[in-house]
């Protein structure tokens, strides 16, 4: 299962990211992922696995959200961007040619986080609780930050 694998790449860019923030352990609300059409990743299964690997852990109660990102293709002969079509082959829709080079589509990348930090000596029983910070929402993460 592909997703499985995803799934541990994922929770290691998390735990890096979580080590970023110690001493404090962020609770964190929504882990924002872009997925690739062509990454042969099925989001449904995707979720399914990342619910199962966060249970009991720092990451427990945290969503998922997927942002799907459509195959976009180059054609080398005509320059055009073009959405490749299975049926098709994936031939240029302009000049028939293979598709020979993928503009978008093998996207697995983490685009943001959704989290708060807790205030010293306070609970962190819930997001949102009094004496938590604010949510944060962080910056897209290095492109190389999900790599299995």
């Amino acid at each position: 299962m592909h997703e499985v694998d995803m799934t541990r790449a994922l929770l290691l860019a998390m735990e890096g990211w979580r080590q970023s923030h110690t001493p404090q352990v962020p609770r964190v609300g929504t882990v924002h992922l872009q997925v690739g059409a062509f990454t042969c990743v099925e989001p449904d299964q995707l979720v399914f696995t990342w619910q199962a690997a966060i249970r009991n852990s720092w990451l427990e109660g945290a969503e998922l959200a997927i942002e799907p990102v459509a195959l976009l293709g180059r054609c080398l002969r005509c320059s055009a961007t073009y959405a490749p079509e299975p049926e098709r082959g994936y031939r240029s829709p302009c000049c028939e040619h293979p598709m020979e080079e993928i503009v978008q589509g093998r996207e697995l990348r983490i685009s943001s986080v959704d989290y708060h930090l807790p205030q010293p000596g306070t609970a962190t029983a819930s997001l949102g609780a009094v004496g938590q910070s604010p949510p944060v929402t962080t910056p897209p993460f290095p492109a190389s930050a999900l790599r299995p």
